[in-house]
Parts: structure tokens; sequence; C-alpha cells
């Protein structure tokens, strides 16, 4: 059976056999649909520090996070240097630890994460 599947705004092709998935990039216009097979409960947050907010203020390099998870540290500060690679956040996300890092080189102009938040996919953690 073949099914199209949206992911975080992608879809995708899955072919599912007995033995078997296969999955496949499909264009930006083809139409979701619902697959059959069950898909697990998404395991319910932890409380923790108010969210983060999902736009920046600030003119610059939005650096969103790429996964839903709690914020571990902030390594910059506003008014940093940062050279392109440096690690600027620890995201812990299903129990590993990830680092966010700058993708250019620049100033930290603002920061929008805090040690202990929660985030989602995408909220903006800072601007350069």
């Amino acid at each position: 059976m073949k099914y199209i599947v949206n992911l975080n705004g992608k879809n995708y092709e899955v072919e599912v056999t007995e033995q078997e998935a296969v999955v496949t990039n499909v264009t930006a216009g083809a139409a979701p649909v619902a697959a059959a097979a069950p898909s697990p409960a998404p395991a319910a947050a932890p409380a923790a520090a108010a969210p983060v907010s999902q736009s920046a203020s600030a003119e610059g390099t939005a650096i969103p996070s790429p996964m839903p998870g709690t914020i571990l540290s902030v390594a910059v500060s506003a008014g940093q240097a940062v050279k392109s690679g440096d690690v600027l956040i620890v995201l812990e996300a299903m129990k590993m630890e990830n680092d966010i890092v700058a993708p250019c080189d620049g100033v930290v102009k603002q920061i929008l994460a805090t040690k202990g938040a929660t985030v989602n996919t995408d909220d903006v953690l800072i601007v350069i």
C-alpha cells in the first residue's frame, strides 16, 4: 500500500509491505493522505519554564530550534562575537544533547531562550 504522509510541512511517499516500508520524497504540491497504520501517542511534555517566542523582533539571522526539547545551557551572551560553527546553545531532545551552532559569523543581537526553557521545532532561539 502507498501513502503520502505530511511531516513538518514536507510530504513523503511511504510504501508499506509485509516485510518493509520504503520512504520517498514527494513534491510539495501533493495532497497528504492519512496513513492507516497507528502511530504511537506523543509523550506528555514535562512541566518546565515558559515556552520560547516563535518570532524574533530584531533583524538578523534567526537561529531556530531544529526539534522540540529543553535548553540545557546558553553558551553566548548578547553582544558577543561568534564565528560560524561556534556552539550557541545545548538543546536536550530525546535524552540526547544537541549543539546548536552559529550558521555564520556575526554578533549575537538577541537571546530568546533561557536555561530550562522548553522549545518547539522552529522556535527562534537566538538572533545573530
